[in-house]
Formats: C-alpha cells, structure tokens, sequence
C-alpha cells in the first residue's frame, strides 16, 4: 500500500481505449452473421478471411450506430472520414492487417460528463471515436502446446473511444466504463455484455510527480471486461509504478495484461510506435461522406440519454441521488418509472416501489419490466391506496401486492375490500379500542406519565392487534397520545 506522502507526491494519469461490439447482424465489412456463441468458424467468409479479389463493403447501420455515440457525446462529427490499414501479424488477425480509422475517425473530440460519489460532476474529455473491425479470439490450453483460433469474431464492428489522458483515480475510470456502458444500451447500439466481451476497454497508465505537466512513461493494461478488474488493475499497476520511480528504476513503455485472481499485471510486449503498424490508407474503401441532412435525421432519433433522465428525475421528480441513479441504470427502469410517473404524483412512493417490491419480485422471478404481470395503472392504484391512509404500505406490499399479482384484472382496491384490509381512520371506532388498552395496562400507563415514553409503541401495537391490523396509524397515535396527556 502507498503512504499518504507517496501518493501527496505522485499523480496518477490514466486514459482509456473502450470497445464497444456494435448491435449490428453482420460484420463491418461483410455480410457473415456475428452471433455470439456459434460454433468455431462457421460465421466467416472469403471477405474475412481476406482472400485474393475480394473487396469489402462498409456496413451503413454500424456507421449510423458511430455517429449515434458521436452526438451523444457532443463530438464533432467529421463531413468526411477515410479507412486505413493497421498492419501487424497475430494469428488472431487472418488477414495480417486490421481496417481502422487514424488519420480522419469518424468522430473528434467532444466529453462525457460523470456524477461522482459526492454528486459532483467531472467532464473527461474524449480525443476521438472511431470505427474498426475487431480480431478473432484464440483459445489456449495448459495442457498442449498448440493453441486454437476462433475467426467468428474476425470483423465484428466495433467503435473505439478513447479519452484524453485526464482520468486521475480507479474510481473516476470505473465510473466512466459504466456511464459509456450505459450510454451505448441506451442508444441500442451495443448490448453492453462484459462477461462475453461486447464492451471492453484497454487501460493507459502513467505517474509523474505532483504538479508536473509532463506525462510519465505510459503502460497499457489489454482487455479489462470488469468494473472490479479495471479498478484492481489501475491501483495495482499505480503502486508499481512509483514503486519503480522510488528506487531510480525507469518505466519501461509496454503492453501489459492483469490477472484477476492474483490482482497482478504482467508484462506481454513492449509497446508500438505508431510506426510499427505501417498505417497507410486502405486502398480498396472510398472515403466516408456525410450531408447535413443525413447527420441531422440521426440525431432527430436519439433518445433521451441517462444524465439528462438523472437530472430531470431530480428536478421534475424531486428525487434523492440515489433513486435517480438506481432508475436511471438501464433504459427499461427508467421508462417504466416514467410511466408510472404519469399516472401518479406519488413520485418517492413510486421509485420506493420500484427499487423495494417489484425490484424483489422481478429479481425472484427472473423477470423483466418486459414480461412483468402488473400495468403502471395498478401499481398507481396501489400506491394511492398507501398514500391516501387507506391501507400500510406493509399490507399493501405484503398482502395486496402477492395477491394482485396473481389475479392482475382485479384492482387494489378490490383486494383491499375482499380482504377486509381498509385502514380504519374513524374515530368513533378506534376511540373504544383506544380506552380499552389503557384499561388492560394500568401499570404501563403510569410508567409512561412518569416519563417512560417508548411505552407509546407497546400501546400501538395492542391497539393494531384490537383492530386486527386495520387501525389508521396516524389516528390511532393521536388518539392514544391524547388519551395519555389526560
């Protein structure tokens, strides 16, 4: 672990490189299908596989999805873009070269605002967007010396985003991973699934001393698939690095991966110069050019992108930080809560019920908004009868809830009176319940009169159980506590 008077004397200086696989059915520059999980080598063609006279085809919808991120994140999007050839040989690479974008990406520039812990707000600059074809996968075994190469994956449309050298935590990189991950589902341009590697991102790090306006050597840690393991593999590869400065030892600029389950990076190459890929135009694509019109119907079909939703769920809806950000997390909470928004004015009681009962209900059941039982109207209807005093919300989640879930045609209210649940409020009838509590507890009540006020929850409880559950808490308290003073 680092001292204070190591980390007060080094600054941390990260930038990230995050791929998204973009949502689209075929691949960026041939028509093979990329569904995840198929059989070895069955999603690939003589285009992929760069065979002699083949010619690739830019895929206009993964174009759309780039330009759909570019506006998202106030890029600049560029009226005219080109493809180039990044030529370096891994077998994973079958035509010994990848298409990207250097010299003219399809998008430059532009931010991505994330809140913090505190709520702060810190824009990280982001240096370009640009599109590129992924490689394929190779499968190693422990136990022979040959290893195998998957090439579905060989040609994937991707965007890579890459962000200004201005991240200075592992938390600050962490958040800004989930609010891209976020950001691309919500646009329905990428599926965001980590674990099978839609989305993931490479980690640049470096150090220099506090104050400085120099960067330090930078490493670069590959294909972080997890928030906890780009968190990890930042801290861990902070410490080496000034633990290397420490001891006048020099940061040797390279290409390193982590290891999850030691919490360690090591060393897989030393690092490219740009030299070293030999970019030069791809000869067999056209440059890429977009009319005014065109960008301007893109954006026309946006949707309404998580921050702005956080903002207004906090000014509109005047809800607390962490409703906002728990309803804001996917694209399908947060239309749900919308809707449900516009049937009730209710608005705590309905992210109280979406992120208490329902949340339990779905996570139980395996279920999704998609398939859940139950209208915003019913649920509406539910909350007004918690609202309105005329039931708990512990009998309405409790009781009504279960029971409106199995027969979803019939209203709360209706379970309500079927039950007998309806809170009574009437004086008249609690009154006489009331007295004869303090009948049955002489001795409580002197103790409360001497000053033992807690006694006050003994009383409700017997009161609620007289009333078989159905006592108004609010009357009931009142009537009671009066009762007491007298």
């Amino acid at each position: 672990m680092l001292t204070q008077e190591l980390t007060d004397k080094y600054q941390l200086v990260v930038g990230l490189e995050v791929h998204a696989q973009l949502a689209t059915s075929s691949k960026l520059f041939a028509g093979d299908a990329t569904n995840f999980g198929a059989q070895a080598n069955t999603q690939v063609s003589v285009i992929t596989l760069g065979h002699p006279g083949t010619l690739p085809k830019l895929n206009m919808r993964a174009l759309e999805f780039a330009v759909r991120m570019g506006l998202a994140c106030e890029s600049q999007i560029s009226r005219k873009s080109s493809f180039d050839r990044k030529n370096y040989f891994y077998p994973d690479l079958p035509k010994g070269y990848q298409i990207t974008q250097d010299k003219e990406p399809i998008c430059v520039g532009g931010n991505v605002i994330l809140t913090l812990e505190d709520g702060t707000e810190r824009e990280i600059r982001l240096n370009r967007i640009h599109l590129e074809e992924d490689a394929g996968k190779l499968i190693h075994s422990p136990e022979r010396e040959e290893s195998w190469v998957d090439y579905n994956r060989a040609g994937t449309a991707l965007i890579e985003l890459v962000t200004e050298p201005c991240l200075r935590s592992s938390e600050e990189a962490v958040i800004f991973l989930a609010e891209i991950r976020k950001m691309v589902m919500y646009l329905g341009i990428c599926d965001g699934n980590m674990e099978e590697g839609s989305l993931r991102c490479d980690a640049n790090v470096s150090v220099r001393l506090q104050g400085s306006e120099t960067l330090g050597k930078k490493v670069e840690i590959k294909n972080m698939n997890s928030f906890r393991n780009l968190g990890r593999a930042i801290d861990f590869e902070y410490e080496r690095q000034v633990g290397l400065l420490e001891v006048g030892q020099d940061i040797v600029s390279e290409t390193r991966t982590f290891d999850g389950d030691r919490g360690v990076t090591a060393s897989m190459r030393t690092k490219e110069e740009l030299n070293d890929y030999r970019y030069f135009p791809e000869p067999d694509l056209p440059p890429v050019i977009l009319t005014e019109e065109w960008i301007q119907n893109v954006k026309a079909e946006l949707p309404a992108l998580p921050r702005a939703l956080y903002h207004k769920f906090r000014k509109v809806y005047g809800l607390p930080r962490y409703d906002a950000a728990l309803l804001t997390e996917t694209k399908e909470v947060a239309s749900w809560f919308e809707s449900l928004s516009a049937q009730t004015v209710h608005y705590k009681a309905a992210s109280n019920w979406m992120m208490g009962p329902i949340k339990s209900y779905l996570n139980e059941s395996g279920s999704t908004y998609s398939n859940f039982p139950l209208t915003v109207e019913a649920i509406a209807q539910l909350i007004a009868l918690a609202e309105e005093g005329k039931v708990s919300f512990s009998v309405a989640s409790q009781k009504i809830f279960p029971e409106l879930l199995r027969h979803p045609d019939v209203t709360p209210l209706s379970i309500a009176q079927d039950l007998n649940l309806i809170q009574e409020s009437d004086g008249s009838f609690l009154l006489p319940l009331a007295k004869e509590v303090l009948l049955e507890n002489p001795g409580k009540v002197a103790e409360y009169r001497t000053g033992k006020k807690g006694l006050l929850g003994y009383f409700m409880g017997e009161l609620m159980k007289k009333s078989q559950g159905k006592a108004d808490p609010k009357v009931a308290t009142q009537l009671i506590t009066e009762l007491l003073a007298n």
